[in-house]
């Protein structure tokens, strides 16, 4: 009986080759116009709805056994049956199941009796279409593939256990299943084919079942890119299900297979394009899919950002709602206390909070600037408040190196910081950066205890008043400006401990800067030599040069073993350039012009001075007499004395100095106003230092002290 059985048998695989290469014709049919309407037209759903993602679990869960097993058995490995994860045997998996075995078992039926009948791949991948018509699209692809993985786990299971079960062996001769070790060369490539077609099959389920999950408050049906996503979906599902028939011809051609089924490659190649096909589907649906959690995640921070918005604008009892929000809701709110201490965030309630926001640029020191103000006269004043350090970062580029400057950087802040940028709420960022206006450079927003935002930026007024500006609102910067003029004490703060000494002795005081040496040593020598001859006392410091550290320290150097002037050391330097460049910015948020403001004016003189490799010079006396001017036309002045001279002794330095500068026509000159562009508050219009004519707006990417950093230059 066994000859005619195999004869019978084998007569399959002829039919199952046939079904197979009906593939080729109809590859390009399923995506016109006609073939989409004839999908469409089967789908008629009734409003059931399937849980679809425990049956996935359990589709997966079989095939993922059974596709390793069929490369360890090709290799001539014993088969072998793992055990089921937990998750494909509890309540939820059988509660799905139970009502939906019978169509699952309808489909196995169909799939079969078309493939051993040798059927046609179209008419059978309709005839399941309409099967399900009732069902959604991802109910039908899920069920579909269900019904797949019965039949071939059912035959893989036969072909495992055969060798050591009795009844295994019995079945595998009745359907004259092949020896796998024995045909392994020829039937390689039809089980990785069918492998590949397999994975994209349940890649693109996946996807499908993905896009019924998104959230309908955050993204539409009817709107792109999730109403073209949807479109794609009918023809997936169709592509989904063909390719289950032909998986299923391609097992049904198994059964009682024949020497040219076994050394035909002809099927192996209809899968691979198949699985090429399918493979295209689910990229083009994963970069749909992308789309629309990029959609959603827009949604969601901009639901985030007015919720913050609207947080900060209502007056609240105290901080700590706002301090909250700051943080990632799945965050646990824990900050680093001064000693690296892990606190609860409520330790900043109704407290004057300074949210230090800056990115891992942020300079050594403005830290210990800052430092100073925090921890000393903060303590002897008995100021309350207390600062918090959010580190803003790219994510996207975060690594090991980015991680371990964080570290560092924490370590040396003697205040709280968070315990990792990333606790930061992506929303709140945003606000940041949009209403506090930060981009790069360090800025300070005040928080009162009640958590109303007194100042967008207490920093300027920190470094030009320190804690005196106490509790850093804007209305408080803006009564200091009032009793503000352009002085010496202004200019140079404490800089310069010997200072006061000097105005007792009627000294005229003279802070220059540039970076050429040769320029240098003339203009101090010529100056020194005009102080002489007037008899009166002359004091020189030199204030280096904006962001050109290395360059300062070595000019620094030659000038205390020349012996030229006084020389301010690094940490001095960048505090009297950052200091003007925040008075800068603090006149321009209070909307003060250079046209209405002297001290602005004589601010960005100073500012432009600095954006030319040339020299300058500023004297001062006691009385706040001042005068000041770029390095040609003051050295030129000086080595001129003999012009003046008469007048000097008339007058005195500083008036005599100023009407001769005045005297000199600059038909020709170049100045340059280099401020920070992530500084904030850029003026639209500036007046030349020299001439007083508009100056025209430029910008200048430079990376010479700080990589990326972004410079708005005026020239």
């Amino acid at each position: 009986m066994a000859a005619p059985i195999s004869f019978s048998l084998s007569s399959l695989a002829s039919k199952s080759q046939q079904l197979v290469r009906n593939e080729r014709r109809m590859f390009a049919a399923s995506d016109d116009g006609a073939m989409m309407k004839q999908i469409q037209s089967t789908h008629a759903p009734d409003g059931r709805v399937v849980d679809v993602k425990p049956i996935l679990q359990v589709i997966e869960n079989v095939l993922h056994h059974i596709i390793p097993n069929i490369d360890h058995a090709m290799k001539g490995g014993t088969g072998h049956i793992d055990a089921l994860d937990d998750l494909t045997t509890s309540s939820a998996v059988d509660g799905a199941l139970d009502a939906l075995a019978y169509i699952v078992h309808k489909i196995c039926c169909e799939v079969s009796c078309k493939c051993s009948g040798g059927g046609d791949a179209h008419a059978t991948t309709m005839g399941i279409l309409n099967m399900l018509s009732s069902y959604s699209w991802d109910a039908k692809v899920v069920l579909t593939l269900a019904a797949f993985a019965v039949n071939f786990g059912e035959f893989w299971l036969i072909v495992q256990l055969c060798t050591s079960n009795s009844l295994a062996k019995s079945v595998a001769l009745l359907k004259q299943l092949p020896d796998l070790l024995e045909h392994s060369p020829t039937l390689k490539p039809h089980f990785d084919a069918l492998n590949k077609l397999i994975n994209a099959m349940i890649d693109v389920t996946k996807c499908i079942v993905e896009f019924t999950e998104l959230p309908s408050e955050f993204i539409s049906i009817d709107v792109p890119p999730l109403s073209t996503a949807m479109a794609h979906i009918p023809t997936a599902t169709y592509w989904i299900i063909w390719s289950v028939v032909a998986c299923a011809a391609q097992i049904t051609g198994l059964v009682g297979m024949r020497h040219e089924f076994i050394t035909s490659t002809s099927e192996a190649w209809e899968l691979s394009s198949l699985a090429h096909k399918v493979s295209s589907i689910h990229e083009h649906l994963q970069s749909l899919l992308h789309l629309c959690y990029e959609r959603i995640d827009e949604k969601k921070l901009l639901e985030a950002f007015e919720d913050f918005k609207r947080t900060i604008e209502t007056p609240q009892m105290d901080n700590l709602k706002i301090l909250l929000k700051i943080f990632r809701k799945e965050e646990t709110c824990y900050l680093l206390n001064p000693d690296k201490t892990e606190v609860l965030i409520d330790v900043l309630r109704r407290k004057h909070v300074l949210l230090l926001i800056s990115d891992l640029d942020i300079s050594h020191e403005e830290i210990r600037v800052l430092e100073a103000l925090y921890k000393g006269e903060r303590v002897s004043s008995e100021l309350n408040y207390e600062i918090l350090w959010l580190p803003i970062v790219d994510r996207s580029t975060w690594n090991d190196g980015y991680e371990q400057k964080f570290l560092n950087l924490k370590s040396i802040m003697s205040w709280y910081t968070v315990k990792h940028p990333f606790a930061i709420e992506p929303a709140v960022i945003k606000y940041i950066m949009e209403v506090w206006g930060f981009v790069k450079k360090p800025i300070a927003v005040t928080l009162d205890p009640q958590g109303k935002v007194l100042c967008p930026n207490a920093l300027n007024m920190m470094w030009i008043w320190g804690n005196s500006a106490f509790p850093f609102s804007s209305e408080k910067e803006e009564s200091f400006w009032k009793a503000e003029a352009w002085t010496l004490e202004l200019l140079v703060d404490r800089l310069e401990p010997n200072l006061p000494t000097w105005v007792n002795q009627q000294k005229v005081v003279c802070f220059y800067g540039g970076v050429q040496m040769e320029w240098i040593e003339s203009f101090t020598t010529v100056t020194k030599g005009v102080a002489k001859a007037l008899d009166i006392g002359l004091e020189m410091v030199y204030v280096g040069k904006n962001n050109a550290k290395e360059r300062v320290k070595k000019i620094t150097g030659l000038i205390k073993e020349k012996q030229l002037s006084h020389a301010w050391e690094d940490e001095n330097v960048w505090f009297f350039w950052n200091r003007l460049e925040s008075m800068l910015y603090s006149k321009t948020q209070h909307g003060k012009t250079i046209e209405n403001d002297v001290i602005k004016q004589e601010v960005m003189t100073m500012l432009a001075y600095d954006g030319s490799e040339n020299g300058w010079a500023v004297f001062f006396t006691g009385s706040d007499e001042m005068v000041r001017a770029n390095g040609e036309k003051v050295l030129s002045s000086m080595k001129s004395f003999d012009e003046w001279e008469k007048l000097a002794k008339q007058m005195g330095f500083i008036p005599a100095l100023r009407k001769h500068l005045d005297g000199i026509t600059d038909d020709h000159h170049c100045t340059r106003l280099i401020l920070p562009g992530n500084g904030g508050g850029i003026p639209e219009r500036v007046q030349c230092a020299e001439c007083g004519r508009p100056m025209e707006m430029y910008f200048m990417y430079r990376c010479c002290v700080d990589p990326h950093r972004l410079s708005k230059s005026l020239s």
